[in-house]
């Protein structure tokens, strides 16, 4: 026997796994996904496009939108310098930072928004500084991009680290020895070998920046057209027994969450693409 004869399943086998992928798939994205569109346009297009046209929720987008313009850029800095450091250089605390950047993922949202609270809130440790200095974060935009970059600062880096540790460092000490300096053989050589796995780590951090909840809703205050991004907005409107509004304003998330889903899969073929013409 073979050893791909040996290690291929039978055909019910697949078939029965085939289909409770798609069972799967159909219960945990399609229904909810369906449900939302279906909820939104319950009382027909007109009450929908209503909905996206009230100041409140053209408040919340734009403020989603600025929050993920402001926030994104800056793990993408963040990201790109803390994998470059940890991948191509030896120095002290180098295992502290990675054990640093996999925070936000053990830590709740929510623990994460009440420390931004604590520190910069009206009886915060610097709460007293801010208010002689006639400075807000909490309930104001500092405060919303100040947890949204802390719930998502990973992403980048985690995207970046291992694809660095993979292709290792003999490339730029190449360059280095033929006089390169540093900064050229990270423009020329390290970002363009690690070009399609930053653009993951951007995609998927812009659909966590947009979609955060917990952490945004601790430091946001809940104030209608002024610090309540598209998710809160959401909450809002379900709260408020408008149920088409709430799903409308729920159907653009998951619009957003769909372009994401797109463009990830397009960025990917397009990788396997320019492998596969580079191998021939």
């Amino acid at each position: 026997m073979s050893v791909s004869n040996a290690t291929r399943e039978p055909r019910w086998v697949q078939i029965t796994l085939t289909l409770l992928a798609l069972l799967v798939l159909a219960l945990f994205l399609v229904l909810p996904l369906a449900t939302v569109i279906i909820q939104a346009l319950s009382k027909g297009v007109d009450r929908s496009i209503a909905t996206l046209e009230n100041q409140d929720t053209l408040s919340a987008i734009r403020l989603t939108l600025t929050v993920a313009l402001i926030s994104v850029p800056l793990n993408l800095i963040f990201g790109l310098s803390a994998s470059w450091a940890i991948t191509k250089f030896t120095f002290p605390g180098k295992s502290l930072l990675v054990s640093l950047i996999e925070i936000p993922f053990s830590v709740s949202p929510v623990i994460s928004g009440l420390i931004f609270v604590l520190l910069f809130g009206l009886r915060g440790l610097f709460g007293p500084w801010l208010i002689d200095h006639d400075m807000k974060i909490i309930f104001a935009l500092p405060g919303l991009v100040l947890a949204t970059v802390f719930v998502t600062f990973p992403f980048v880096a985690r995207e970046l680290i291992p694809l660095m540790e993979e292709q290792g460092r003999d490339e730029e000490e190449a360059a280095l020895v033929l006089g390169a300096g540093g900064f050229r053989a990270f423009w020329s050589i390290t970002l363009p070998n690690v070009r399609w796995g930053l653009l993951y780590g951007v995609l998927l951090c812009n659909a966590r920046a947009m979609g955060e909840f917990g952490a945004v809703s601790v430091v946001s205050g809940h104030v209608r057209g002024l610090t309540n991004t598209l998710p809160l907005h959401v909450e809002i409107l379900y709260n408020d027994y408008d149920f088409v509004g709430a799903f409308t304003a729920a159907s653009i998330l998951a619009l957003l969450a769909l372009v994401t889903l797109i463009l990830k899969t397009a960025l990917e073929w397009w990788h396997r693409d320019e492998l596969a013409s580079s191998r021939h």
